[in-house]
């Protein structure tokens, strides 16, 4: 594939495949972080959080297989190689969480609502990516570093797998392959659960998986230093606005490829669905919010290192020890936040 294309551009097509299934699975599977805790704190239903605990599942499963295989290095990824800071996955998380529900949705389902013609979701893709640029490089970006120091160690991967393979005596693919076969079978194993629900939640974990694997393929016999990543709609928003602006001095990434895709997919799938139209904000007091959520999201996400996606499922996925409590701390974020919105109160 090298042979054909620059690296840059085969990097971007993996994560445009990866991004094209996750818009396909938002639209067509509704695969939603906020539409998923709402249903289970406030509509009595556990499908949606299922299927995203089904992806998660597979995510795990099929990272740990195609790193026992060679396939994936994911213990290269930046959620293995920096230690973990437990002060700014919580302030983090939690400023991702409310903003989240503030925004309506997170940066993922913003573009995937975009996908589909929505117009307000357009508004929070701009400022989510302006946000987060203003916290990664910007204005802000020595005041993040200085209240939250991030010190990346490139000599070993510390993760919950690598630590217990240590205690167990068992090879650290098939601690993961055990733990995400686990949450799988927990997931699945309900009434809720549908035939979708697991054929869209298996997408969503290979989408994710097929991010380490391209990564690595090119990472491995490229000649450019890139770095070993999968899926996530913080930064790579940002980073794609930037490109838009400037492509003559840039060069495409896996962000950029991902974010394309899923704009990509969400379109043809609301297109199948019958459901594409142009959607606008005709509430000045709900735009106002959904711009509020926005800023949050893009620091939160910056500050957490990761989104609902990039730290929920993708950081996840590698078992870095931050993603469980950033992802936590998203739910409760989020829980806070919905409950002032559909309650009127906070909580």
């Amino acid at each position: 594939m090298l042979e054909l294309w620059s690296e840059p551009v085969t990097v971007a097509l993996f994560g445009a495949i990866g991004g094209l299934l996750l818009g396909l699975a938002a639209r067509l599977g509704r695969f939603c972080t906020l539409g998923a805790i709402e249903d289970f704190f406030f509509g009595n239903s556990s499908a949606r959080l299922r299927m995203w605990g089904i992806a998660l599942g597979i995510a795990i499963v099929g990272s740990f297989a195609s790193f026992g295989l060679g396939w994936a290095a994911i213990d290269q990824s930046f959620y293995l190689v920096t230690p973990p800071t437990l002060l700014a996955s919580v302030v983090g998380g939690l400023t991702f969480g409310y903003g989240m529900a503030m925004a309506g949705n997170c940066g993922f389902g913003a573009l995937a609502r975009l996908g589909g013609g929505d117009l307000r979701s357009f508004v929070i893709v701009l400022v989510m990516g302006l946000s987060a640029f203003i916290f990664l490089s910007g204005p802000l970006a020595l005041l993040r570093i200085t209240v939250f120091p991030i010190q990346v160690d490139d000599a070993s991967a510390t993760g919950l797998a690598h630590i217990l393979s240590g205690l167990l005596g068992i090879g650290a693919p098939l601690v993961g392959i055990a733990v995400g076969a686990i949450i799988f079978t927990i997931s699945a194993l309900h009434s809720d659960v549908t035939g979708k629900t697991i054929i869209w939640g298996v997408v969503v974990g290979l989408a994710i998986t097929s991010g380490w694997v391209g990564t690595s393929y090119v990472s491995q016999y490229g000649f450019d230093d890139l770095r070993i990543v999968s899926h996530t709609f913080a930064a790579p928003v940002g980073e794609t606005l930037l490109y838009l602006m400037t492509a003559s001095g840039n060069t495409l990434s896996f962000g950029i490829g991902s974010v394309a895709g899923v704009l990509v997919g969400a379109f043809i799938g609301s297109l199948f669905k019958g459901h594409f139209r142009w959607e606008a904000c005709e509430d000045p007091r709900e735009l106002r919010r959904q711009i509020l959520g926005a800023v949050l999201m893009g620091g939160g996400a910056v500050i957490a290192g990761g989104c609902s996606i990039g730290q929920g499922i993708s950081a996840f996925s590698v078992l870095a020890l931050t993603a469980p409590i950033t992802l936590a701390c998203i739910v409760i974020g989020a829980y806070i936040g919905l409950h002032r919105l559909i309650v009127g109160v906070e909580v």
